[in-house]
């Protein structure tokens, strides 16, 4: 989710309802730890209305990952979070991310380390293994158990396979059976019965959700509603484009550097099933401006929802 989950995400996602626990965008151990590392430093930044929020971070170093969760911790994060997960092949190729799933003591190392060096409660994101030949996720969740973590999170899914096939929830429930602490699902939630679906399936105390966010942000609010056995909102036209209209006035009101880039890379998911919506990216995507979008995406939805 990095270039995703920002702080203005987050607030729109907890704005909307539903969502227990945030995350940051993953973030890395080494650059929290260089002074001028603006990256990071934005990576990091929250709000009070963000909490309960979690900083997840990557790296190889247990001494630089412990320095970097006492820098979290300090910052006022509710919880740090290890980065097992990402798939990308330069966060790999530094043994970030899922580069670290085939050397377990290294990540019982950072384990050891970060559980020392903070108080907060201290997770972790891993994938089952590197390819469908090593699933280590029971070995690692035992290992993280061991180490004092308070709870794992597991994408379903191998380092091989990105974020392609099918996510195998059997991984969910084995690493369920394995360990005490609280595990937490991920993979393959696009629908709120697909949520229901997870914890059935394999016991899981939790669902975390990615991918699927950005298309249908209302995602949380909907499970929180069909899991208390109600009928869930679908999201209206007019309300489709009153979200896309408070994500973009956000980023405007930030001030972020990057907010006519934001908004061009949010509208094809924000866009998705808008009758039209081909017309309404193009007008985006040829935009100069943040505020130029914002009249282009007024323009659009007002002329359909206008009484006939």
């Amino acid at each position: 989710m990095a270039g995703v989950t920002d702080t203005v995400f987050r607030r729109f996602i907890r704005n909307l309802g539903g969502c227990g626990l945030i995350m940051t965008e993953f973030t890395s151990a080494d650059g929290v730890l260089r002074a001028k590392d603006k990256k990071a430093k934005r990576y990091l930044h929250f709000y009070e209305d963000e909490h309960p929020i979690s900083a997840q971070l990557f790296g190889s170093d247990p001494q630089v990952m412990a320095d970097a969760a006492r820098i979290v911790e300090d910052l006022g994060f509710d919880l740090v979070d290890l980065n097992l997960g990402c798939p990308a092949k330069k966060v790999v190729k530094c043994n970030g991310g899922s580069g670290l799933l085939r050397d377990l003591p290294r990540i019982g190392s950072i384990f050891e380390s970060v559980r020392t060096a903070v108080t907060i409660p201290f997770t972790v994101k891993f994938r089952a293994g590197w390819n469908d030949d090593e699933i280590v996720c029971v070995e690692l969740a035992k290992i993280a158990e061991d180490c004092g973590l308070c709870a794992v999170a597991l994408h379903a899914r191998t380092r091989e396979q990105g974020y392609s096939g099918n996510a195998r929830w059997e991984w969910i429930a084995a690493v369920k059976d394995a360990v005490n602490i609280p595990v937490i699902g991920n993979g393959d939630i696009r629908k709120p019965d697909d949520a229901c679906a997870m914890v059935a399936a394999t016991g899981c105390d939790a669902v975390m959700i990615g991918r699927t966010a950005p298309a249908n942000p209302w995602i949380f609010r909907q499970i929180q509603q069909y899991c208390r056995g109600t009928s869930y909102d679908e999201p209206s036209e007019a309300d489709r484009y009153d979200m896309i209209r408070t994500y973009f006035q956000m980023l405007i009101e930030e001030e972020l550097p990057d907010a006519t880039g934001k908004m061009k890379q949010f509208a094809s998911w924000f866009t998705h099933g808008v009758p039209g919506g081909a017309a309404l990216r193009k007008a985006i995507y040829d935009s100069k401006a943040a505020p130029e979008i914002v009249t282009r995406v007024e323009e659009f939805f007002e002329a359909r929802l206008q009484p006939v």
